[in-house]
């Protein structure tokens, strides 16, 4: 799915969303040469975004909105319905202290006047506090109402930074 760098960035947690709860963090590699070891965070996730169209073009919608969950902050989405059964997205949630920025694929189904999305993100980088954010086999999926391509979003699982 074609996003631009700045949609990239104002996206994230799409519903990425981790805040205080549900962070571990372990130490750092005993043996970790020099001053500039730091050590790994695991944060789990499970966010949802209730997002408006900022935009549209064809089958691809432009979303964003407010997330709640672990994480919280803005949520930007790209969703492309890239035929009758699959959708790509591109994700950003902007929580306090940074970004993070994934990439999502996934089943697609209508009924009647909604359409489903189920499948699976990977968290591709992040900003500030989320700098070196990534992670795979994330758990997002959501509805689209048709009427008016509000989207509601749901992610869920672990990402490390």
């Amino acid at each position: 799915m074609l996003v631009t760098s700045r949609i990239r960035r104002a996206l994230a947690a799409g519903t990425l969303a981790a805040g205080a709860c549900g962070l571990a963090v372990t130490p750092a590699v005993a043996g970790a040469s020099g001053p500039h070891a730091t050590a790994a965070r695991t944060i789990s996730l499970s966010d949802s975004a209730h997002l408006h169209r900022t935009s549209s073009h064809g089958f691809n919608l432009y979303e964003s909105g407010p997330a709640t969950g672990s994480l919280g902050g803005s949520v930007t989405l790209h969703l492309d319905v890239v035929s009758t059964n699959r959708v790509t997205a591109q994700m950003t949630v902007s929580p306090h202290g940074g970004s993070i920025s994934g990439t999502a694929s996934g089943s697609y189904h209508v009924n009647g006047g909604t359409a489903s999305f189920s499948g699976t993100l990977s968290v591709t980088g992040g900003s500030g506090s989320y700098s070196h954010a990534h992670g795979s086999g994330l758990s997002f999926g959501g509805t689209i109402e048709r009427s008016n391509d509000a989207v509601t979003v749901h992610v869920s699982g672990h990402f490390s930074t």
